[in-house]
């Protein structure tokens, strides 16, 4: 499980009980503060506001946080189940299933597959990311639409992938990863804030080649591996590929 040293802390706001974020505390080995003194060696912290964990810069203590949003991104379909016409569905597989986000990050790619009806199992292997997206799926869970439909969130497996992939008890038809990639250039222009964080948080991951042998020897039916658009294709010449906007699809079929 990653440490964190000098960068994360848990700050009580009075939203709740105190106690509820002294085990957040606990639980990722993490300071807990009242209030964030100008000395603190701190740069994010942990806090709930507005009724959802939110991780929070200190720069910007007064803004809104950054939060997993459980609702459809601009341009996904608000239906249940969404269609599946865009490129990440393409590369899923009509025949698909069954999916594990080895590599599921804030959640977004994860939710928008779960919301086009596939069974998806998510793995995290940061602490503060599971965390996270805990509160994400807790507060899905209670959204009057999947109550309607009787729908359960999917379900979170916390650990490195690495080592967790060969223990699911079946393989899934697909394995969805998405790792860090370097950025193209070191001053990238407008990088979505929250990807930002992740980077200056957890850093790239430099194990995706072993990442990527695990899961295609764990997958059933095939690997997609989501890219920038300049980057090498993970495993060698893909079996297909999808292009979106500035990123790809890269999959790889286990029968191919």
């Amino acid at each position: 499980m990653q440490k964190y040293t000098g960068k994360l802390a848990v700050l009580y706001q009075g939203a709740g009980d105190i106690q509820i974020s002294q085990a957040l505390a606990d639980r990722l080995a993490v300071p807990l503060y009242e209030s964030v003194a100008n000395d603190c060696p701190e740069s994010f912290f942990l806090s709930w506001r507005e009724g959802c964990l939110k991780l929070l810069d200190k720069e910007l203590l007064k803004k809104g946080g950054l939060v997993v949003d459980i609702a459809p991104r601009n341009g996904e379909q608000r239906s249940w189940p969404a269609p599946k016409q865009d490129a990440l569905a393409q590369a899923l597989g009509r025949k698909t299933k069954t999916v594990v986000d080895a590599t599921t990050g804030w959640g977004q790619d994860s939710l928008h597959i779960f919301r086009m009806g596939y069974n998806v199992q998510c793995i995290e292997r940061s602490p503060m990311m599971a965390e996270l997206l805990s509160d994400g799926f807790n507060r899905l869970l209670a959204a009057d639409w999947m109550r309607a439909l009787n729908l359960q969130p999917p379900q979170l497996l916390r650990g490195d992938a690495i080592d967790l992939l060969n223990t699911l008890e079946a393989p899934p038809d697909c394995i969805y990863l998405d790792p860090m990639f370097p950025p193209k250039r070191k001053k990238s222009a407008l990088a979505k804030k929250s990807m930002v964080v992740l980077r200056e948080l957890l850093g790239d991951d430099q194990d995706k080649a072993r990442l990527f042998e695990v899961a295609f020897s764990a997958a059933g039916k095939r690997v997609v591996v989501k890219s920038p658009d300049y980057a090498e294709p993970l495993g060698g010449k893909p079996s297909e590929s999808y292009q979106g906007k500035l990123l790809r699809y890269d999959v790889y079929l286990k029968n191919s």
